[in-house]
């Protein structure tokens, strides 16, 4: 008769204590606790899938009910209750499972059997698997039983979602959290199972395999057998990669090369090859970012322990890792962090990956101050900037050029304006500008000096014997006309027409809101709320002076004025309402108490 197959995760599940992988500190409390017979009545194994939660209740279950433990607190394997737990058939251990088992019912014939004390043995052991999965119902019918239990009875519960159980339930049991099995215990036991059966494999492959497992021995063992019914008693890395359709490490150091040499062309030519050989978008942005990660940890022997791969790939890194400086790892992590939080979102997600390859070509392998795309300096394919001074003298004429020679014109030269004593530039809408000092644009216009609004006369902008007689004449300015409230309002739209476009919201509180002119030349605004008094703060200074510029008035002052009933706060939802109104009668409060009334 043919031998039948059974798979990894059950022929070489462990069966004692030592053999538990990657689980010591628990492990050793609970042999300990054995030990000292310091045994709790209730257990809560929590932790992900496939690390060893049901396999120690088990291994637990047996010791604590073994009659000749040995010195190292194990089972011994060879008495009748450990027989008997090896053979499936002891009746001291009980496992309920509570995916298929959760209502109160379950529960329920679990207490009655409770009661009754084990035939052999010292222990009755029930192991409720998944009990996240219990109803409410069944998780009230057993808190009493599970807080004083029989004696005789011990429960370990285990589940992978210990955020679902009650905090009464959790307040009742010693909770054990099982972490995730490292990489290097994974490779471990996976080399010990292959020696077992007679099957050479190479250590980059094992490091694959745990890598993809992400923890979970059992998954671990599930795919070491798929791998080997695919390539047979010789497992190799290309074919574990091939069957597993994992992205070879060779990608990503050749996207490294292209990043550090600034050639976003050949990486996007790279990313399109993945993509036909059917890898998805984002499993390769996260494969990226680790391998940028791995990069950076091994810049450092402090840190080259964190490096987890294979041992001939781990050479390639430091060799890498050598050319990279701590800066372009840094940014490269930032940029493909970024594009894996947004990738779900995106409407386009090959362009963004797309994007963020060519934003990492431009870390390292572009000189500063050059154009992404040619790499040739910006100052050779910049286009020419118009100048910013206004009143420049004109340049001299420039005969015609013929074909084999080219003539530039001198730049323009600058007239200075003397700057005039009087208050600091004020902003308008006047074309003239002053070149006394720098330029700076404003939503309001161009600078204007303040003499110049003040003047009757057109500013002139000639040079010369006719300019400088005019100065010594020395004309006078004429005093400002009077202002009047249709003056002001006009004044006040031509500053609003000057934020319409850059700020709407300033432009309709502007234009909603007309001045009052009282008889101490002071401007009254009258507000709605507090908001539009914030707003119109903002600007204040501004405006202020631009009205003093066109009316020619510099003693002109502005205040706001907001009615005593707009600023208290305007009550908006049902509770602000009532509480409003029991202010001014306390009794309403007893009133909705007697008669049981509710907001809604």
């Amino acid at each position: 008769m043919e031998k039948q197959f059974i798979v990894s995760a059950r022929k070489y599940r462990p069966d004692s204590f030592e053999t538990v992988v990657g689980q010591p500190s628990i492990t050793r409390t609970l042999k300990n606790a054995i030990a000292g017979n310091h045994l709790a009545h209730a257990y809560l194994f929590t932790g992900p899938r496939g690390v060893g939660k049901t396999t120690c209740a088990r291994i637990f279950a047996k010791t604590i009910n073994c009659i000749n433990l040995t010195a190292e607190t194990e089972a011994c394997n060879t008495c009748e209750a450990c027989l008997t737990f090896q053979e499936s058939r002891s009746f001291n251990i009980h496992e309920l499972d509570a995916a298929s088992n959760n209502h109160v019912e379950d529960i329920r014939n679990l207490i009655d059997q409770v009661r009754i004390p084990p035939q052999t043995g010292k222990y009755s052991v029930y192991i409720i698997d998944e009990v996240h999965m219990l109803s409410q119902a069944a998780f009230n019918a057993f808190l009493k039983t599970l807080e004083e239990p029989p004696a005789h009875a011990i429960f370990i519960l285990a589940t992978t979602e210990k955020h679902k159980i009650l905090p009464t339930i959790l307040s009742r049991c010693q909770v054990f959290d099982f972490h995730r099995i490292q990489i290097r215990d994974i490779i471990g036991q996976l080399q010990i199972i292959a020696d077992k059966e007679g099957i050479t494999v190479e250590n980059s492959a094992l490091n694959i395999i745990a890598q993809k497992a992400d923890g979970a021995m059992r998954d671990a063992l599930s795919i070491f057998d798929q791998v080997v019914s695919f390539c047979g008693n010789h497992v190799t890395y290309q074919q574990v990669i091939d069957h597993l359709n994992v992205l070879d490490y060779d990608y990503f150091f050749q996207l490294t090369t292209c990043f550090l040499n600034g050639d976003f062309r050949q990486s996007l030519l790279l990313f399109n090859r993945i993509l036909e050989e059917g890898f998805d978008g984002h499993n390769f942005i996260s494969g990226l970012s680790t391998h940028f990660r791995d990069l950076l940890v091994s810049k450092d022997p402090q840190t080259i322990e964190l490096l987890e791969v294979g041992e001939e790939i781990g050479r390639k890194y430091l060799v890498v890792a050598e050319s990279c400086s701590i800066n372009f790892l840094y940014e490269g992590l930032k940029i493909l962090n970024s594009c894996d939080l947004a990738f779900k979102q995106a409407k386009d997600p090959r362009l963004m990956i797309e994007l963020a390859l060519v934003s990492l070509s431009r870390i390292h392998g572009i000189p500063a101050g050059s154009d992404q795309f040619t790499g040739k300096p910006a100052s050779q394919t910049a286009a020419p900037q118009p100048s910013l001074v206004q009143n420049a003298a004109p340049a001299p004429s420039v005969a015609p050029t013929t074909a084999a020679t080219t003539v530039q014109a001198p730049a323009p030269i600058p007239v200075p304006i003397p700057i005039p004593t009087a208050p600091s530039a004020l902003l308008n809408t006047n074309p003239v500008a002053s070149t006394a000092s720098p330029a700076v644009r404003s939503p309001l216009g161009p600078m204007t000096r303040l003499s110049d609004l003040q003047t009757k006369k057109p500013i002139s902008t000639e040079t010369g014997p006719e300019a400088d007689s005019a100065m010594e004449q020395g004309e006078e300015l004429t005093a400002p006309d009077e202002l009047t409230g249709k003056k002001l309002k006009e004044y006040w739209m031509e500053f609003a027409e000057t934020l319409k476009v850059d700020q709407p919201r300033l432009y309709s509180t502007l234009t909603s809101q007309m001045p009052e002119l009282s008889t101490d030349k002071k401007i009254i605004l009258r507000l709605n709320n507090i908001l539009q008094e914030k707003a119109i703060r903002s600007i204040q200074t501004e405006l202020v002076q631009f009205l003093r510029a066109k009316s020619g008035h510099r003693d002109l002052d502005m205040q706001t004025d907001i009615p005593e009933e707009q600023t208290e706060k305007k009550l908006y939802t049902k509770e602000e309402k009532y509480q409003h109104l029991q202010k001014k009668n306390p009794d309403l409060d007893l009133f909705r108490q007697s008669l049981g009334l509710d907001f809604d």
